[in-house]
């Protein structure tokens, strides 16, 4: 109890034959009837990430960046947490937690981690960097029952920090990974500093029906398209995880379908998914999915707290990068409904909702302006 372990990938060889196999038997169905995205994932897209992954990719590469930055697993309130950990050589680094979402993994931070911890300007704010896999998720172990809504991680990311030793540490998330530390930032737990968003949580009120303001009435037909296009991933997530699972598990492709459709129409691109990520970067995501098997326990994460998204306030030191290309943009003046001691802001001009892994270079710069004023 409490110990911390090392943990270190090696997949057996015959699971990525199996997966090649899988991969081989597809059975792929007719094109859609639209010129565009609108029906979901294109078939010709799929079948271009399909046909690399099976033939190009390369899983070794990815497994050994992760060991090498350096990978441990704890035990916290009765369920196994995995981890990435890079403690910075300087002794002024500040201690650093950062959170993904859905359908995200720490493969996000991948290019941003070595920067963060050993910065190439010797005078730039370092870190040491924490990267938990939120429960159910890559290899963190999957809740066997129901509880784990972002409230409960937020208390275990405290608990991790203090068993790592950092009395003084500070919290950054998006997408999931901005709920749970929303909910760390309320909690306020002793040695949390403050924390920082990539996507910031505030919602309209009746005020705000009939502005005329350009960035709330950006926010509120961004809301509009959410709800009615591009929300039906979470619906089902949030009512039936157990049902959309057993085709996530079971089918690779489906399960790259159903990813690669939020990484097309979340990121900021010129109309292909490949603006923004490369083709290794989303399959290291999809394998993060696929290897330990998490299509169900990831999606329960929705039915445990979808509801409660940003609920509450947080009046610790909070900041704020928004970027354009964000799937619900929210203005400051929504923001600070719910960050009420917000002390940074800044609008980027390019980039969307996954931050750290499409800007890895502006996303570093963000978190050193805004943590600077909490060190």
């Amino acid at each position: 109890m409490g110990e911390i372990r090392p943990f270190e990938l090696d997949i057996p060889e015959d699971e990525l034959v199996r997966l090649a196999d899988r991969l081989d038997r597809t059975r792929w169905p007719e094109q859609e009837p639209v010129a565009d995205w609108s029906q979901g994932t294109r078939l010709a897209a799929l079948k271009e990430l399909v046909a690399y992954w099976r033939i190009e990719y390369d899983w070794r590469r990815c497994e050994a960046k992760l060991n090498a930055i350096g990978q441990h697993v704890t035990e916290i309130d009765g369920l196994d947490i995995h981890f990435l950990h890079k403690r910075s050589s300087r002794p002024d680094a500040l201690p650093l937690v950062i959170t993904h979402g859905w359908p995200g993994s720490v493969v996000e931070f991948l290019g941003i981690i070595d920067e963060l911890a050993e910065p190439s300007d010797s005078e730039a704010l370092a870190f040491h960097v924490v990267a938990p896999s939120l429960p159910g998720y890559g290899f963190s172990q999957k809740p066997s029952s129901t509880g784990w809504g972002v409230e409960r991680i937020a208390r275990a990311w405290a608990e991790l920090m203090q068993r790592l030793g950092y009395a003084q540490w500070v919290a950054q998330g998006g997408d999931w990974g901005a709920a749970v530390t929303t909910a760390i930032g309320q909690l306020a737990p002793a040695g949390c500093r403050g924390i920082h968003l990539n996507m910031p949580i505030g919602r309209p009120g009746p005020e705000d029906m009939a502005s005329k303001d350009p960035k709330v009435l950006k926010a509120l037909q961004a809301l509009g398209f959410y709800q009615e296009w591009d929300s039906g991933y979470s619906k089902e997530q949030s009512t039936r995880p157990q049902t959309i699972g057993y085709a996530l598990v079971d089918s690779p492709v489906g399960l790259a379908a159903w990813i690669l459709e939020k990484i097309h129409c979340w990121t900021d691109n010129d109309g292909s998914p490949w603006d923004a990520l490369s083709m290794d970067q989303v399959l290291d995501d999809i394998m993060l999915y696929w290897l330990p098997a998490t299509g169900a326990s990831a999606a329960r994460l929705y039915w445990e707290s979808f509801a409660k998204f940003g609920a509450g306030t947080v009046a610790i030191p909070s900041g704020v990068s928004a970027f354009p290309k964000e799937i619900l943009p929210a203005p400051r003046a929504w923001v600070e409904r719910t960050l009420t001691n917000l002390v940074y802001w800044n609008d980027l001009d390019k980039g969307g909702h996954f931050a750290a892994w499409e800007q890895p270079e502006l996303f570093v710069g963000e978190l050193r302006a805004c943590f600077a004023r909490m060190a």
